[in-house]
């Protein structure tokens, strides 16, 4: 066997070993200074009745009542939910989301009545709602090409590998390309109000400032932007629609600040949920100026959803600018539902912040008491038997 020796040196805490050849060896121990040996100052708190009982019983007191108000607060957000999905036979949806007529020529109007019990003051939010429809899922949230979204002309004629096998069709570059964009929402929906009189009002709905300002300004941007003479339709050529779209990407909206990558319905579609259910904002009721009427005043109500019930090459060409057909949902057994909500300071209706609170609260309060009654019994006992002795 071959010997070694080696020396310890007490002021740094390195140890050298030396081999048979004369060379030497540095060890593995940590240097001994104080932060790799451990003896930095420290301070660890001694949980104590007199610290332990006063933080519960504080905590409850704060929690309780922060609880309390975010859930009266939650409560008072109204909101009204219809559920268009057309799969029941009782529902209104039902005839034209089974697509019978495959011949007509006529497209197929779902009319649904509902009646709001109060009326909604100030904004009232429009939501579409999808279940059953994963957009967490891992390959689905990485379809995409953000360059592409950015307006990155380069991006834009070749898409990201990770858009497959949505990045080209017909050997033309899809934009925007991935599965996102493609399985983009594109219901039409219509509301109306039935005065009292007999007469049927629609409600003008808003698209402008559905998005967030960050998505609309920063992270989506339509290419050539800035560019001279130079239009979507130009900035676009030489690139395709995604395959389930029924227009370009170049004409979702006839304003020109609402249209291409910058359109607002997209840029919120773009932003995936985290969960199966979820709610998406599709237009905004602005309350009147004058501010002295609800925005949606008490009464009879009607929602209109366009279907296309023929899949005809002349009817698609000829209601190409004019309608979307329905969102298909019953493939993976989703549902479609469309909300409107008013909101507070804290958002939209959502008890769950509330009711956390106030559990936190409540078992802080009630492990306080506990800990307190403990405390009073062993204590006394404890002080009796040091007494005594």
């Amino acid at each position: 066997m071959m010997a070694s020796s080696y020396n310890a040196k007490d002021e740094d805490g390195h140890i050298t070993v030396t081999g048979p050849g004369g060379g030497t060896l540095r060890s593995k121990k940590p240097e001994n200074t104080a932060f790799k040996q451990q003896r930095l100052p420290a301070w660890q708190p001694i949980l104590t009745a007199g610290t332990v009982l006063p933080a519960f019983f504080i905590i409850g007191l704060i929690f309780i009542p922060i609880g309390i108000g975010l859930y009266v607060t939650s409560n008072n957000i109204k909101e009204f939910e219809v559920d268009y999905t057309g799969v029941d036979m009782s529902s209104p949806c039902f005839n034209c989301s089974q697509n019978f007529s495959w011949n007509s020529t006529t497209p197929c109007t779902c009319t649904i009545p509902f009646f709001l019990e109060q009326p909604y003051e100030s904004n009232v939010f429009m939501y579409y709602g999808l279940s059953n429809f994963y957009q967490n899922h891992r390959r689905y949230v990485k379809s995409r090409d953000d360059s592409q979204l950015n307006g990155d002309m380069t991006s834009l004629k070749e898409p990201s590998k990770e858009c497959e096998p949505y990045a080209y069709h017909d050997n033309k570059p899809i934009a925007p390309c991935g599965a996102i964009a493609n399985s983009m929402f594109n219901d039409t929906l219509e509301l109306f109000y039935n005065d009292p009189n007999g007469t049927k009002v629609q409600i003008p709905l808003t698209n402008i400032g559905i998005a967030w300002w960050t998505d609309k300004h920063v992270k989506f941007k339509n290419p050539g932007v800035g560019e001279a003479n130079q239009n979507l339709t130009t900035a676009f050529q030489g690139t395709t629609k995604p395959l389930n779209w029924r227009r370009p990407v170049y004409e979702l909206d006839a304003a020109a600040n609402n249209d291409g990558f910058i359109n607002e319905d997209f840029i919120v579609w773009m932003r995936t949920a985290a969960l199966p259910t979820f709610r998406k904002l599709y237009r905004i009721i602005k309350s009147p100026s004058n501010g002295m009427m609800p925005t949606m005043p008490r009464g009879n109500y009607t929602l209109e959803v366009v279907y296309i019930t023929t899949m005809s090459k002349n009817l698609r060409q000829n209601l190409f600018n004019q309608l979307n057909p329905d969102y298909p949902v019953r493939s993976f057994e989703g549902r479609k539902r469309m909300i409107l909500s008013t909101i507070s300071w804290m958002g939209g209706k959502n008890p769950f912040l509330g009711i956390a609170y106030i559990t936190v609260g409540s078992v802080c309060f009630f492990l306080g008491v506990v800990l307190l009654i403990i405390h009073h019994k062993c204590g006394n006992r404890n002080n009796s038997a040091d007494i005594s002795n």
